[in-house]
C-alpha cells in the first residue's frame, strides 16, 4: 500500500507550520530579552496581555482559552504573577470557585513598560516588509487557528482549557 502524500497545499502548510514553531522559539527569546529587569518573562508578559486585552474581567480558563494554551499552565503563572502584585483574583458573580483575573496597578505599569519596549522593537522587525504581505500571513494563520480549534472542540473531551 502506498503511503499518502502531501498536496501541494499540504506540503506548504507543513513548511508555513514547522517555520512557526521555529519562529515561536525566537520570539520567547526576544521577548525574554526586551523585557528582561521589568519582572517578566515571555509567558508572564502573554498572560499579562491576555488580561489587558480581554474585554472584561474573566476566570483562568477564559484567559487560557484565548490565548490556546491549556489552563493548567495559564494557572501556574497567574499564581505567581498574583503573588508578586502583578495581578489579583476577584470574586465572579457567576462562578464561586473560578474567580476573575484583573491587573493589578503594578501590573498595568508593568505591562504599559512592556508595550513601550515592544514598539520601537517591532517597528525595526517590520523595517522592510510589506504591510499586505504581513496582513496575509495573518490571514492564513488565522485560518489555520480556527480550523484546529473546530478540531479540537469537535473532540471537547480532550481539550483542557
Amino acid at each position: 500500500m502506498a503511503a499518502e502524500r502531501h498536496s501541494n497545499a499540504g506540503k506548504a502548510l507543513t513548511d508555513l507550520i514547522l517555520e512557526t514553531f521555529r519562529l515561536n522559539g525566537r520570539l520567547l527569546v526576544s521577548g525574554d530579552r526586551l523585557i528582561a529587569g521589568l519582572g517578566l518573562t515571555s509567558a508572564r508578559w502573554q498572560v499579562l496581555g491576555a488580561v489587558h486585552f480581554a474585554p472584561s474581567p474573566q476566570p483562568v480558563a477564559w484567559l487560557a482559552r484565548s490565548m490556546g494554551l491549556n489552563r493548567q499552565g495559564v494557572q501556574r503563572i497567574v499564581n505567581e504573577l498574583e503573588a508578586e502584585g502583578f495581578l489579583e483574583f476577584r470574586p465572579n458573580p457567576h462562578h464561586r470557585r473560578a474567580q476573575l483575573v484583573v491587573l493589578t496597578t503594578t501590573g498595568e505599569a508593568a505591562y504599559a513598560a512592556a508595550e513601550r519596549r515592544q514598539v520601537p522593537w517591532v517597528n525595526a522587525l517590520a523595517k522592510g516588509l510589506r504591510a499586505d504581505d504581513i496582513a496575509a500571513a495573518l490571514v492564513v494563520m488565522t485560518a489555520v487557528r480556527e480550523r484546529l480549534e473546530t478540531e479540537i472542540a469537535g473532540n471537547s473531551g480532550d481539550d483542557d482549557a
